[in-house]
């Protein structure tokens, strides 16, 4: 009786095991293919010209913003500032270590 009992609680434990290896390896799984999907496509023309609307030089500030753009997929809501909201438009940096993005 007590070699079963043994032998129950080892099946137990192992298939439990078992169970907690696969749901690791399909969250795993789920996570790779979340990451590796292309990054939605916007129209940089006009996220840029409402970007650039109140700029002193908008064919400067349209081209730079169209650059930003198009590398990060996202341009800040309003005419200025907001680049918590895409993070990678705020990271581009000229050779001087300027913001790139308008």
């Amino acid at each position: 009786m007590a070699m079963a009992t043994k032998f129950l609680i080892a099946s137990l434990l192992l298939s439990l095991l078992v169970l907690h290896f696969a749901e690791a390896g399909h969250d795993l799984v789920n996570s790779n293919l979340a990451a590796s999907s292309p990054p939605k496509k916007i129209d940089c023309g006009s996220a840029c010209k409402a970007r650039c609307q109140l700029s002193s030089r908008p064919r400067l500030c349209k081209r730079a913003c169209g650059t930003c753009c198009s590398r990060c997929s996202c341009v800040p809501p309003g005419t200025a500032g907001n680049y918590e909201a895409c993070p990678c438009y705020a990271s581009l940096t000229t050779h001087g270590g300027r913001r790139k993005c308008p």
